[in-house]
């Protein structure tokens, strides 16, 4: 028994670990597509590490913020103009500007 109980939890964290984005992936691609933008605050985007600028949408919740991201919002077009971003995508890039501006 103890041994199924620990293939169980050995093959959850590599589910889990496999569907989640590769870091580094996320961050290439918050680079090529979300850094015009959002690294230096154009149009009104915030710039990414401004804890200022992030407070009041950190507060609305991660869920608004993926839709803002999926859908567009004020003058970013919707997956920020990358329509080949999946939504598994754009919330791990999401959850990138939010660590990095938390």
């Amino acid at each position: 028994m103890k041994k199924l109980l620990a293939l169980a939890a050995m093959l959850a964290a590599t589910t889990s670990v496999s569907a989640a984005p590769d870091a580094a992936k996320t961050e290439k691609t918050y680079t090529t597509t979300c850094a015009a933008c959002h690294g230096a605050g154009i149009m009104g985007a915030p710039k990414v590490g401004d804890k200022a600028a992030w407070k009041p949408r950190i507060a609305r919740g991660k869920p608004a913020l993926y839709a803002s991201a999926i859908s567009g919002v004020r003058m970013m077009p919707p997956r920020g103009g990358n329509p080949g971003l999946k939504d598994d995508e754009l919330k791990a890039i999401v959850d990138y500007m939010i660590a990095k501006s938390n």
